[in-house]
């Protein structure tokens, strides 16, 4: 499907819906921008990452192929409004998320069906299977490794502890496939370092309070999972867009409370953990060009991409801590020197926001970064929007890069 000649229309459609020229300078010169008395700084990593562009071509590329046929996309290709919106222009359907099984009852072996970038639940992909339909898989290849990692805990009599969120499209992916060929492995889904201190305390008890733990975690585990049984040996694996320090902190008390458990029996228990490092490498690197450049003088960070993108929300975790941080989602969202719209992680809700960092004849340095699924164009919208807002007209900017 990607002959050269698709490829070419491809890459020219995707140009076009989602380049910055602006942006394209700018993250070749890797360095900042400084119009009068306003400084832009980027971050030396941010925005659409590997596994994101391979989506956004198979996508388009299948619009080009099946030019004749009805196309569906099982959720979103990724997370982001601008890119699904593209797409739904072009004729691509979206199978609604809880809904999917059922709508993909009505379809036929001439219809096509492209799997999104974070994968699809297995029992989804069996009834794709079972329809005929031709399928156009965008999975991310990190996402299919930490497939492997769990389909193996099953196979050992592993249960896979995934940090990840339960109602996330990558970790319901991760989860079918941690049960394994046989459907007999089993799960449990752990989001913060505070549930995860809670299986600790329980793996070091031995057993304690079920119905409590069930109660905790609901909607989190395999159907089967019983953790007076399911706690023995575990394997740690994770959505692959968490942050990789809460990760790694999750491993080392999981692994602690283990070795503690069976130090207190008796048992060597050296083969009842696993821990392997399964962070997207891109979102690590956005992460770590961020932390980069909090070494520098910011009076203001905007993170820029969809208020559901995991990896994205975790560079605002890792914004908030420093400085004044604003989650938005184009550049429409800065709608004067004062008023801010944003996405408050906290509220889990869009809040506006009054700030006077931008205000006055003051010099200002905003700094701006973006997740893994935001095009280069919302990036440059909102960099020329801060200058505009400064009083720097589009054209100056545009001969000052």
């Amino acid at each position: 499907m990607r002959t050269p000649d698709v490829m070419e229309r491809v890459q020219a459609e995707v140009a076009q819906h989602y380049r910055s020229e602006v942006v394209d300078k700018l993250r070749a010169r890797h360095e900042g921008l400084t119009i009068g008395n306003t400084t832009i700084r980027l971050t030396k990593q941010f925005g659409f990452c590997y596994g994101v562009e391979r989506a956004i071509d198979l996508a388009y590329a299948t619009r080009n192929v099946f030019a004749d046929n009805d196309i569906y996309l099982i959720g979103e290709i990724i997370h982001n409004q601008e890119v699904n919106r593209q797409l739904a222009d072009m004729g691509v359907c979206p199978l609604p998320g809880d809904s999917a099984v059922d709508e993909i009852e009505k379809l036929g072996p001439d219809d096509v069906v492209i799997v999104p970038a974070f994968g699809a639940d297995t029992p989804t992909m069996e009834k794709i299977k079972e329809r005929g339909c031709h399928v156009i898989d965008t999975t991310c290849g990190d996402v299919m490794s930490v497939w492997k990692r769990v389909r193996k805990y099953a196979k050992e009599g592993r249960t896979s502890i995934i940090h990840g969120k339960s109602t996330h499209e990558e970790t319901r992916a991760t989860a079918s496939r941690a049960e394994g060929k046989d459907g007999q492995g089993q799960y449990l889904v752990v989001l913060t370092l505070s549930d995860c201190d809670y299986v600790c305390d329980y793996i070091r008890s031995g057993k304690g309070d079920k119905t409590s733990f069930m109660a905790r975690f609901v909607g989190c585990h395999s159907k089967d999972f019983d953790p007076d049984h399911h706690l023995k040996r575990i394997g740690v694996a994770n959505q692959t867009t968490m942050l990789k320090s809460e990760t790694e902190e999750m491993q080392r008390r999981l692994v602690l409370a283990i070795k503690e458990r069976d130090e207190a029996l008796g048992e060597s228990g050296g083969d009842n953990f696993q821990v392997f490092d399964t962070i997207c490498g891109a979102t690590q690197e956005r992460q770590d060009a961020l932390f980069d450049l909090l070494e520098n003088h910011l009076d203001i960070l905007l993170v820029v991409g969809g208020y559901n993108s995991s990896n994205t929300a975790h560079l605002v975790e890792i914004g908030e801590k420093e400085l004044p941080t604003f989650f938005i989602r184009e550049a429409r969202c800065l709608r004067s020197l004062e008023e801010v719209l944003h996405f408050d992680l906290h509220q889990k809700e869009e809040v506006t926001t009054y700030s006077e960092v931008l205000l006055g004849d003051e010099p200002v340095v905003v700094g701006i970064t973006a997740g893994a699924s935001c095009p280069s164009n919302l990036i440059e919208d909102t960099i020329l929007k801060i200058f505009k807002l400064r009083g720097i007209e589009e054209n100056l900017v545009r001969e000052a890069v």
